[in-house]
């Protein structure tokens, strides 16, 4: 699935994720200079996202100048515990199963494991056979490896001092050394396992947010079936924009 698609969209889709962070952060609204600050994006960067994500509705820009996530109300957010997660974000899984045809996965890394909170497959896009846990495979998925890319390196020693790099099929990377090559070397957030995982199934994921929480976007689909990449970056993006979007609204 070679990709020549530049890098200029995904880094947007991060400063757009970082400012959605930002503002979730604060209970009522914040300036436009206070939220490019906290998510240490360029002022003029954060003009030109700012807008974008008032018109697709992310944010609400209560007076000039000032913005808030869509849908909080003054006061506190309502807090929500990890089983209420899927509810807020399975008709974003839905779509996205049904926009590229592949089964969609959601993770989150808590407690210092990587868990499976959502799955939306169907009869026409079942989901992989789970023979063996994200939490001990996490280094043969792109679910899991997604969420590895993310970590900083003291909390990604810590994982893989704690999981043995098992051997799942011919393709898994079994050392630590070239797996954290893999990771560090890719530009993108857009993260594949080429059957590392099974033998004739392909992962695509990318990361999501929920606040300082690192979680995975992801779908299968068997490895002979052709994709155009930028539709799978494009759609995988947008959705991980919304979830890390609705995992941020109070409940």
């Amino acid at each position: 699935m070679a990709d020549h698609a530049g890098s200029e969209p995904v880094a947007a889709v991060r400063r757009a994720l970082r400012l959605l962070e930002a503002a979730g952060e604060h209970e009522g609204d914040a300036t436009g200079e206070q939220l490019a600050r906290e998510a240490g994006i360029a002022p003029a960067e954060a003009g030109a996202l700012l807008p974008m994500l008032v018109r697709d509705g992310y944010l609400t820009e209560p007076d000039d100048h000032t913005y808030a996530l869509a849908g909080t109300a003054s006061g506190p957010p309502a807090g929500h515990g990890a089983k209420e997660l899927p509810g807020r974000v399975r008709p974003v899984l839905s779509a996205l199963r049904d926009e590229l045809s592949a089964a969609s996965y959601l993770t989150l890394y808590e407690d210092g494991e990587i868990r499976i909170m959502e799955i939306a497959d169907s009869a026409r896009t079942p989901r992989v056979d789970l023979w063996v846990g994200v939490e001990e495979a996490g280094h043969a998925t792109a679910l899991g490896k997604s969420v590895l890319r993310e970590l900083d390196e003291e909390a990604r020693a810590d994982y893989l001092s704690r999981h043995a790099l098992t051997g799942l099929t011919p393709r898994t990377i079994t050392h630590p050394d070239e797996l954290i090559a893999q990771l560090d070397g890719s530009p993108a957030p857009v993260v594949m396992d080429r059957e590392e995982y099974v033998r004739g199934t392909t992962c695509v994921a990318v990361p999501v947010y929920n606040g300082e929480q690192v979680g995975s976007l992801g779908i299968s689909f068997r490895s002979d079936r052709m994709y155009r990449t930028t539709r799978v970056r494009e759609g995988l993006l947008a959705a991980a924009l919304r979830v890390s979007r609705d995992l941020s609204l109070p409940g």
